[in-house]
């Protein structure tokens, strides 16, 4: 698929952006040529391969789960404005 002049146009108004007559040309061509490898790239037989979450497939170090401070649920709602069964009210701002 080939974008032609009126394409890119359209494109850059959508987009919001301004492009200059003489970058109308120069852009149409490098949108072409991103479109090209689109299309080279899905010409490509992935069947029978897995998808990889990580290109280098490494793993993450991951620390123990441990509490790392004490709980101060109640000290921080005793000094809150308003409080109700163990939950913080706060005003209405929408209507």
């Amino acid at each position: 698929m080939a974008l032609e002049r009126s394409d890119v146009e359209k494109i850059a108004h959508l987009a919001r952006l301004g492009l200059n007559e003489a970058d109308i040309p120069r852009t149409t061509e490098t949108l072409n040529n991103i479109l090209g490898l689109i299309d080279a790239m899905q010409a490509v037989d992935t069947d029978g391969i897995e998808p990889m979450a990580h290109p280098l497939d490494a793993t993450q170090r991951l620390r123990a789960d441990s509490v790392t401070e004490e709980n101060r649920r109640d000290a921080y709602q005793a000094i809150a404005p308003a409080v109700e069964n163990g939950l913080y009210l706060v005003p209405k701002v929408i209507e």
